[in-house]
């Protein structure tokens, strides 16, 4: 099996910019329509630039991108939550709403896990509609 290291980790600096854009500006209102454009984006690139395995590199870049965003979420943890005063509220009523830090360590492995799986969807979807589109353009040309 072959995997593309560098691109799995270039990719993952989606989730390093949106970490830092999550702590500082964005909302959490607007913040799927970011992922999901960024998904796309992925999945188009993971297509394009990797011959098998679509699904487990979507995969892999949603779990780098669950690291960057929960380290930054818990380096930053104060201003974070200081600009998510929903978020507080809501993680206040959770498990290990007394430890705030490991709470959020823990959702963001569930969050990182579910996403890549959706990720590692969207690739697998992309690279079969790539296919198709390039068999369907070479139809043509001949």
């Amino acid at each position: 099996m072959r995997m593309k290291w560098k691109l799995i980790f270039f990719l993952s600096l989606f989730g390093l910019a949106m970490a830092f854009a999550t702590v500082f500006w964005l909302r959490m209102k607007i913040e799927p329509i970011f992922w999901l454009v960024i998904f796309v984006i992925c999945a188009y690139i993971i297509a394009k630039n990797c011959s098998k395995w679509y699904f487990l590199h979507g995969f892999l870049v949603s779990l780098v991108n669950c690291f960057w965003i929960t380290a930054v979420h818990i380096f930053f943890f104060h201003t974070y939550m200081g600009n998510h005063v929903n978020m507080a509220q809501k993680m206040a009523d959770m498990p290990y709403s007394s430890h705030p830090l490991r709470l959020m360590a823990i959702s963001g492995i569930i969050i990182g896990l579910v996403s890549g799986l959706i990720l590692g969807l969207f690739a697998f979807i992309a690279s079969k509609l790539l296919k198709k589109h390039k068999s369907d353009n070479s139809l043509i040309d001949e």
